[in-house]
């Protein structure tokens, strides 16, 4: 039975690695309380008051008393011992330097402007001393006493700057660990800071006086101090304003504000309740926080919050009071956030993590979910009309039960067609209530790997192959390939059920951008490496950017892996010129009009329109491999770049040597020599000399294309125009 620990006094208790899942922490004080590594799955802490005790409240305040005064003293003890002439400039410019660039940039910022700065006045003061003693105008006891203050004068103001970030964190902090009146905290926080400079003055003008009666120093040292009082009062109320050029500070302060306050660091918090909870100076640095409910949640900004999705202002506003419309989530990582009955309309998700999300009962109306990963996510009860799910990667765990959804859309709208691909077609016909999930249901199993710039195709064949490989429990099989307006494709493949969809999806990605950095020559040497099954994904991924209809929606039936099927990539479904469920080991189909491909190993397939077929039979191997030399020996003569000759040159040798064998390998000569055509074919687009060899080339490639049987549609007669 479930924990009841509801409207109990829990302050300072131990609960560190305990099992609580579905326990009743509701209304109950758990300030100081330490949950860490704890498992509160399915817990009820609604109500609860989380935070610092009484007496670390008092600590702090004392603490940012103490070191305000320090800051008073640091300035005038800086002040006594510069001499007068070195004073004024150097305290009085390094702090004026600091307060400005804090006030136009950062904190960050001035501290770094600030010792870069006073290190280049170093160097030039040093350069005017050594001038002067060159000249014997100054002697050197008063040049090194001169140097000597200087340097002293900008350690301590960089000292200053540092001891004066400590307190305005540690101030803060006293702000933050008071009363929840707002108001009052701001008051008694700047008071304590400005009283306790002020006492610090004080003491160090009193100290200075006392120990040399140099009243001139004394008052040049006050002069300083009170300069660091102004900055404190103008700077102060920007801080406790969370004002992000303070961001170091407040990240400082709520550091110590949290410390030994309320502990749920790597905790393991899905589905716990916090609705209403009191959430200041709470840890929830590395904790699980899969659907955990924060809404009504008061004062979630001074929490600890790293490696989570509370660092996001944004996102933290929207888990508090549910309201999100038109607002933009782009790329964002919200992975688990529960925005149950959440107000979505509008919204835009493009690229965005929503996996293992609760959006139970949200209203995403006219919602962007373009690219948005959606693994796990419970769209239960919510409403959907109007949507736009362009490449949304949902699986069979996306829950869409009782969804409200009149239509949706499958692409972004342009100015050109504000209604893309509405679904259902007809625009005076709407989805029937449960109508949505069924139309949704064939696409669930599918990883959507889309490229929205650079396509590159030999990237593409070996980033998915590598993928495949590494992954071969998820069972990717390759259904569909579409280009998507200019320089966009997508390649969909079907996995298995158990697979981590975004996993694979960045893994792919990664190898690809990897791959397509790398040097042509790297590239030859990776593809020599892989087997047949990289060139043929490589034409097919050309063909289908050069004929968008071609591989578009292609739907599996029964069709082998990657991995298990040494034959090829099977493609089941109708593939371009009909040629019909293409399956098996070391099958090949010829697509022509009206083929149909046998099941089975070693299965021969009936051709028609096959080019060529007349005219090949007439040649022999010999006439082949001398056609092939032929054009060896015309492209070494060409006056072609050197790489590109190279490239050419290398292809047309490995095609002679497939072709040249006891039992001709007519595929991997096919393959070498469709290399060949395209090298040349976009030569003579960017060579002047490169359309006369692509002319002269072209018939003897044609020949060679129709001994080695080259298909109808193929991606190399597509290149020769045929």
């Amino acid at each position: 039975m479930p924990l009841d620990f509801s409207g109990q006094n829990l302050r300072g208790r131990s609960f560190k690695g305990q099992n609580l899942e579905g326990a009743n922490f509701s209304d109950a004080d758990i300030r100081g309380a330490d949950f860490s590594g704890a498992s509160l799955k399915d817990a009820c802490l609604s109500g609860a008051r989380a935070g610092l005790q009484y007496y670390l409240v008092f600590f702090i305040i004392v603490l940012s008393f103490f070191l305000s005064v320090i800051i008073g003293f640091i300035s005038v003890i800086i002040g006594s011992y510069v001499d007068v002439d070195v004073t004024g400039i150097t305290v009085f410019v390094l702090l004026s330097v600091f307060a400005f660039v804090t006030s136009r940039r950062s904190l960050e910022t001035a501290l770094w402007v600030q010792a870069v700065f006073g290190s280049v006045c170093l160097a030039v003061f040093v350069t005017t001393i050594l001038t002067q003693l060159v000249t014997s105008t100054l002697t050197l006891d008063k040049a090194l006493r001169l140097v000597s203050n200087f340097a002293l004068a900008e350690a301590g103001s960089l000292a200053a700057a540092m001891v004066w970030i400590l307190a305005c964190a540690t101030t803060l902090a006293a702000n933050l660990a008071m009363t929840k009146r707002r108001f009052i905290s701001d008051l008694v926080s700047s008071v304590l800071s400005v009283v306790g400079i002020s006492c610090g003055c004080l003491i160090g003008t009193v100290a200075v006086v006392r120990a040399n009666g140099d009243v001139k120093a004394s008052s040049w040292a006050a002069f300083g101090a009170e300069v660091v009082v102004l900055i404190s009062i103008c700077r102060g109320w920007q801080i406790l304003a969370q004002d992000d050029k303070f961001a170091l500070i407040q990240k400082i302060a709520v550091a110590i504000a949290a410390t030994k306050g309320t502990n749920f660091r790597r905790a393991d918090l899905t589905n716990v309740n916090f609705k209403g909870a009191t959430l200041k100076n709470t840890d929830f640095r590395n904790s699980i926080l899969t659907r955990t409910c924060f809404q009504q949640a008061k004062i979630l900004d001074h929490i600890r919050d790293e490696k989570t999705y509370l660092q996001n202002p944004q996102v933290r506003h929207l888990l508090v009071t549910g309201q999100g419309q038109n607002q933009n989530f782009d790329h964002q990582d919200l992975r688990g956030v529960n925005l149950k009955e959440a107000n979505l309309t509008d919204a835009s998700f493009i690229g965005a993590d929503l996996s293992q999300a609760n959006l139970q009962d949200a209203d995403l109306s006219r919602a962007k979910l373009v690219q948005t990963q959606l693994d796990g996510t419970d769209f239960t009860g919510a409403t959907l009309t109007g949507a736009y799910i362009e490449d949304w990667n949902i699986t069979t765990d996306t829950k869409f039960d009782g969804v409200r959804c009149e239509y949706v859309y499958m692409r972004l709208p342009t100015k050109e067609n504000p209604d893309p691909l509405r679904k259902p077609d007809n625009n005076k016909e709407v989805f029937a209530d449960g109508e949505f999930g069924d139309f949704i249901q064939p696409i669930f199993d599918t990883l959507d790997l889309y490229h929205n710039q650079s396509v590159d195709p030999r990237a593409i064949a070996i980033s998915f192959k590598q993928l495949a490989e590494k992954h071969p429990d998820a069972e990717l099989e390759i259904v569909a390939m579409e280009k998507r307006g200019q320089d966009k494709f997508l390649l969909r493949a079907k996995t298995a059920a158990t697979a981590d969809k975004s996993q694979l999806n960045a893994e792919y990605f990664d190898t690809y951008n990897q791959i397509k950095g790398l040097p042509e020559r790297e590239i030859k040497l990776l593809l020599a490496e892989k087997d047949n099954q990289i060139r043929r994904l490589e034409n097919m991924v050309m063909t289908a950017l050069e004929r968008p209809s071609f591989y578009s929606n292609i739907q599996v039936e029964e069709v082998g892996t990657m991995t298990n099927n040494p034959g090829g990539f099977s493609v089941g479904g109708s593939v371009g010129g009909n040629v019909n469920n293409v399956q098996g080991d070391k099958n090949r189909a010829v697509q022509g009009d009206n083929n149909q491909a046998v099941l089975g190993d070693n299965n021969q397939v009936t051709q028609q329109n096959q080019v060529g077929a007349t005219s090949g039979e007439a040649l022999t191997k010999e006439d082949i491999v001398k056609l092939l030399a032929q054009l060896e020996t015309l492209i070494q003569g060409a006056e072609l770049p050197a790489d590109t000759k190279e490239e050419v040159v290398e292809d047309l040798s490995a095609t002679k040597n497939a072709t040249d064998k006891e039992e001709p390998n007519k595929q991997r000569a096919l393959e070498r020599l469709t290399s060949v055509a395209d090298t040349l074919e976009k030569t003579s687009k960017t060579v002047e000399s490169g359309q006369k060899i692509w002319t002269t080339a072209k018939p003897i490639i044609i020949k060679v294309a129709a001994w080695l049987g080259a298909a109808s549609g193929s991606h190399l007669l597509h290149l020769l125009g045929l």
